[in-house]
């Protein structure tokens, strides 16, 4: 048993966790470096906090990777971020095979170059399999455009308005077949969803912390984990500590 297992062994663990994973550039800055270097570091701590989150008992992470509203950062860094992407997919993929985690897109492939979009669908095909941990990527993605996407789909297959439910408009997101978020980490020290997962996030704890994303480390998602297990959730009604 790991340490990270023994230690949230009989504990509350959340089932989905999301993470905003901020402050690549401001990590850079302060080190001297690109911007860059700076998301290259926050891909490469990508695989540790998913192996972390899968030995902890997490089902569900989600990774905040890129918003539809980050296409309007300078051309060289959008491309700089495709990039990233795309050696991650080619390097990655096996090993997350191996470690039997499936990974599922959130968002929109259009505007994504060709060959990107295809490694993208490879990806999720080759590991839809896998049943240890869901990785949902939200990349080229928008909450409130994944929202009405949901709901042209629905007006569309013809669906009328009085079987229109919550559980309809779930299964019409992209994190269709993914729970709710129990737990939002966000680096960086930002306040703020930025539009992510909004409809999945209603009543999800929120969990911020300054450290930037190339420095979150498993000790600060156990950190995490163990402050959500000491909250009392209580979806409108009074809860158990009242």
């Amino acid at each position: 048993m790991t340490d990270a297992t023994a230690s949230t062994a009989n504990q509350r663990i959340p089932r989905h966790i999301g993470i905003i994973m901020d402050g690549n550039g401001r990590w850079a800055t302060q080190k001297g470096r690109s911007r860059h270097a700076g998301h290259r570091a926050g891909v490469e701590n990508i695989q540790p906090i998913i192996r972390a989150a899968a030995d902890m008992g997490v089902k569900f992470l989600s990774l905040y990777a890129f918003s539809t509203e980050n296409w309007r950062r300078p051309s060289l860094e959008v491309q700089g971020l495709m990039m990233l992407l795309g050696e991650f997919l080619d390097r990655e993929v096996d090993t997350l095979i191996k470690e039997n985690v499936r990974i599922q897109h959130l968002g929109s492939l259009t505007g994504i170059a060709p060959h990107l979009a295809d490694k993208i669908r490879h990806s999720v095909a080759r590991t839809a399999h896998c049943t240890r941990i869901t990785l949902c990527v939200a990349f080229n993605y928008s909450g409130r455009q994944d929202i009405v996407n949901a709901v042209k789909s629905i007006i569309a297959s013809g669906i009328s308005e009085a079987d229109v439910s919550e559980q309809l408009i779930s299964e019409h997101l992209s994190s269709h077949g993914v729970p709710d978020l129990d737990l939002i980490i966000r680096t960086s020290g930002e306040w703020r969803l930025s539009n992510f997962m909004i409809w999945e996030a209603a009543y999800s704890e929120y969990w911020p912390t300054q450290v930037f994303w190339p420095d979150f480390t498993p000790q600060l998602l156990q950190q995490a984990i163990d402050d959500y297990g000491k909250r009392d959730r209580r979806y409108g009604g009074i809860g158990s500590k009242a």
